[in-house]
This record gives C-alpha cells, structure tokens and sequence, in this order.
C-alpha cells in the first residue's frame, strides 16, 4: 500500500501526486491520497483553485496526461481519496464543492489507514 499527503495548493504537486498515484494502481498497488490544508483545492469539481492551474493545457500540449485524466484514472483503478476536514474548513468548502467520491476526515483517519504502507509527502 501507498499513502500519499499532499501538503500544499500547488498544481505541479498535485499533477505528480496523481501520477504516480494512477502509476501505483496500475501495477496493481493499494493507494490512498490525503489532501490535507489548503491542498483539498485539488480535490474540488473545479480545481482551478490550484496555483499554477493553467499549467495543465501546456502539460497536455507536450503529450502530458492532464489532471482531469489522471484523477479519472486514480478512481477507475480503484484509489482511494481523502480530503482534510480542517482543511475544508478552512477553504471554505462543502463537501459538495468535491468529486464524487471522496471521503472528508481528519489526520488521525489517513494516519491509522495507512499505517503499514509507505508514505510520501508531496
């Protein structure tokens, strides 16, 4: 198993996040994906929150999977996504302002779902 935590609102970070998300399950490896703080943009229907968002046309320029594809992926492979209910808060969202899907809980729930896999932060 996985676990990534992805600490902060930037898009490059969450663009790689899914990445190797979506790489992990294909070879067939558990994930489970945190957004924690600020990072729960990444999350949203509408991730254009993200700083460095205009990013992704350039990335699907250059023959890039762009982040809409790679989240796709993430749920068809079966990953599993979690948003920081601080962290909500915080941004001001509902739970409806997310994908379907995702699970609102706090540290202590990602901590103790993953507590044997290997953790990365991002």
């Amino acid at each position: 198993m996985m676990g990534i935590l992805l600490a902060d609102r930037s898009f490059e970070r969450a663009h790689h996040a899914f990445v190797l998300a979506a790489g992990s399950l294909a070879l067939g490896r558990e994930v489970v994906l945190f957004a924690g703080g600020l990072a729960v943009e990444a999350l949203r229907q509408d991730w254009s929150g993200l700083e460095g968002a205009a990013l992704d046309h350039r990335f699907q320029e250059s023959g890039v999977a762009g982040f809409e594809t790679l989240r796709a992926a993430f749920f068809e492979l079966g990953g599993e996504m979690l948003a920081c209910e601080a962290g909500m808060k915080v941004a001001g969202l509902g739970e409806e302002d997310l994908c379907a899907g995702v699970r609102v809980c706090g540290v202590t729930s990602f901590l103790q779902r993953t507590a044997e896999a290997q953790i990365l932060s991002l």
